[in-house]
């Protein structure tokens, strides 16, 4: 078989731009028998985990890179008065050859993020390059690099000029690259770039910078083009591809090269010179440091020392359980420790507690705890939450369990107005470069995809507004295009009578799943043990201040970071709210003093086997008392019966029915507001 890599790769992470999934790509790889492939995606590395760890899965070598824009200097690409907008700069394509490329590649494409205004696009000054470039292999860039456009432009001193800067950075790790789509432009360039080459005795290599998968996905890949810049088909002054953009076989590439077997012989070499592939690897968890001076400690040690005491103060203000003793909480206290230490964990729960008591110092609400964690009495020990376990019944082994290793996972919520105080306490103690928040990416789902196709397509708005509305939308159980139109003879029949609505339909499906945007997660910190940029690449969301990870949560924590969930609750807010404006009228409410603590809690007996269900008021509410349930079981039924008269009223409704229907809260049961109701 013919030798070729493809060095020079898009997938769906360069936003609206690049057609192929991942997954799309290793299939494609694997199906040639490709020995290799390169992810090489526009001004970002976001899927660059994810490529390694599949290829790798495939039997295909990952090679890692990306297409940076490179500030050479030589020319104004900013904006001039009356000339629409900045003119883009080139791109070069980096490849990591070896680890410390990697971690060049990382740091460089943090920088470009980073440290570029924020109306600018991404990218390196040519500078940043002088201590990054060892372990890193550069190309020219194809079409879009530096030494095209400047040959393009007639410019052939500057091509020289900009080439020997590259050359005198990586040496004989420069590579001049030629593709051939057949555009004007690249006929035009080849001659000029194969004499540079050969004058400076760079060597060539061949690339085809793939952007979707078959020659038939060229239409729905155009489509793609006009959503992301907001034009439409028809319109001929745009940027457009060719169907050549594809992903071509080995085969293929060869034939197309025949006449400069060096460029097709230096993809293999240079496949060969990379020699590191990003791993996935357990979580590493920050250090926890006391005193001004940060002096590290036993963090188990440390641990047990403060849930021992802990413990003895939440027993001295709120007392223990019924039918419990002083003695089962202090052994059920050293057997969560035990396991927590066994796990190596103490570190975790040392700096959950720290910024928790830090948020408590300064007046912020914090929730009492939610989820599993609420059923660990360490944390409750800690004041990680406030809700004692052992009087709920909780089980510790639905948060930590050594028969089933995973991360601990605290859930927890500040006050929205003030949660950015604790982040910014964490920042301060943990240093700024080691927190950043957590990228998450919107796709092109069913419904938008349908829209934005329509609209590039000319479709008539009221058109394409019905066919969305019979597509079913559904947040945790998405709805396929494809199902969508399988399930619904409206959408058939419209397909089928129409050829515009199934040019629509097609390329809309095409186009489903792909990568639409990026933006940053609602909760998730990550806090490392060493500057983020060395573990993974960071980018900036322009509406945050913040620091983000190009790795979203799933692969963040494969990277070997921690997270940690600061969730905003607006509940908080409004109750704290509250409590200071009941304090103006001299009427002063503890949100911390919880029924479910106080001296003579509510006796329960066992709940019935079985609940009819029509009682979704008591399972709501958790409430276990035989005479509640009973009190339940009339309410509900009085209750479902007002529901159903209001729905379905008769020609003289009665008064109860109505009134129960405006007011529904008079039939709540008084148990709702007494029992106490067991967390999760």
């Amino acid at each position: 078989m013919p030798g070729f890599v493809h060095l020079h790769v898009h997938s769906s992470y360069s936003l609206l731009e690049g057609a192929l999934t991942i997954a799309r790509l290793a299939e494609l790889a694997k199906a040639d028998r490709q020995p290799a492939l390169a992810l090489t995606d526009t001004d970002n590395m976001f899927g660059a985990l994810e490529f390694s760890d599949k290829m790798a899965a495939a039997g295909i070598q990952p090679i890692i890179g990306c297409a940076l824009a490179i500030d050479f200097l030589d020319q104004d690409s900013g904006p001039r008065p009356g000339t629409g907008p900045m003119q883009e700069r080139p791109r070069i394509v980096l490849l990591a050859a070896r680890e410390s490329g990697y971690r060049s590649l990382m740091r460089l494409n943090s920088r470009a993020f980073l440290e570029t205004e924020p109306n600018e696009q991404p990218h390196l000054k040519l500078a940043w390059l002088e201590d990054e470039s060892a372990g890193l292999i550069a190309l020219t860039g194809g079409p879009g690099g530096p030494l095209d456009a400047a040959v393009l432009a007639g410019q052939a001193q500057l091509a020289n000029g900009r080439c020997e800067a590259l050359q005198r950075l990586f040496g004989d790790r420069l590579y001049i690259e030629l593709q051939r789509h057949g555009t004007t432009a690249e006929r035009s360039a080849e001659p000029a770039l194969v004499e540079l080459a050969y004058t400076r005795g760079i060597p060539l290599v061949a690339s085809n910078e793939p952007l979707f998968a078959r020659r038939e996905d060229y239409e729905a890949h155009d489509a793609l083009i006009c959503i992301a810049e907001g034009r439409l088909m028809v319109e001929t002054d745009r940027r457009q591809l060719t169907p050549e953009h594809r992903f071509k076989t080995r085969a293929e590439m060869t034939e197309l090269f025949a006449d400069l077997p060096e460029a097709i012989a230096s993809t293999v070499e240079i496949a060969q010179r990379c020699a590191f592939r990003p791993r996935v690897q357990a979580p590493i968890l920050p250090r926890f440091s006391v005193g001004s001076e940060g002096a590290a400690v036993d963090e188990a040690a440390e641990l047990r020392k403060r849930a021992e005491a802990g413990l003895e103060q939440r027993i001295s203000n709120h007392g223990i359980a019924p039918s419990r003793t002083i003695e089962d909480y202090r052994e059920r206290l050293a057997f969560e420790l035990n396991v927590i230490a066994g796990m190596k964990y103490p570190g975790y729960f040392l700096i959950v507690s720290d910024f928790i008591q830090w948020a408590k110092g300064q007046g912020i609400p914090v929730g009492p705890g939610r989820g599993s964690g609420a059923g660990s009495l360490v944390s409750y020990a800690l004041t990680i939450t406030d809700l004692d376990p052992m009087r709920f019944g909780l089980l510790f082994e639905r948060f930590l369990n050594p028969e089933r290793v995973s991360m601990p996972d605290f859930d927890i919520d500040f006050c929205q107005d003030r949660r950015d105080e604790v982040i910014g306490y964490v920042q301060e103690r943990y240093g700024r470069d080691r927190v950043a928040q957590i990228i998450t990416f919107g796709t092109l789902q069913a419904r938008g995809v349908l829209r934005d196709v329509g609209r590039v397509l000319q479709m008539p708005y009221g058109q394409v507004d019905k066919f969305c509305k019979l597509v079913p939308q559904n947040p945790l159980n998405p709805v396929t295009l494809g199902r969508a139109i399988d399930d619904e003879p409206r959408l058939q029949a419209a397909r089928e009578s129409d050829p515009v609505v199934a040019r629509a339909f097609d390329i809309a499906q095409r186009l489903e799943g792909l990568h639409r945007h990026a933006s940053t997660h609602a909760a998730g910190i990550v806090i490392g043990e060493r500057p983020l940029t060395e573990m993974v690449p960071l980018y900036r969301d322009p509406k945050s201040n913040m620091p983000v990870t190009q790795f979203n949560m799933k692969w963040v924590e494969q990277a070997g970071l921690v997270k940690f969930d600061f969730l905003g609750l607006k509940t908080l807010t409004v109750l704290q709210t509250a409590v200071a404006l009941l304090r103006k009228r001299d009427i002063n409410i503890d949100l911390r003093r919880s029924r479910s603590t106080t001296k003579k809690p509510m006796p329960c007996s066992p709940a019935p086997k079985r609940w009819a269900s029509s009682n979704w008021k008591v399972r709501a509410c958790g409430a276990r008392c035989s005479t509640c349930v009973r009190t339940a079981s009339r309410t509900s039924s009085r209750w479902s019966r007002s529901i159903d008269r209001a729905r379905w009223p008769t020609s003289q409704p009665t008064a109860r029915a109505s009134t129960a229907w405006r007011s529904p809260t008079t039939s709540i049961p008084s148990w709702s507001r007494s029992c106490a109701k067991p967390s999760a």
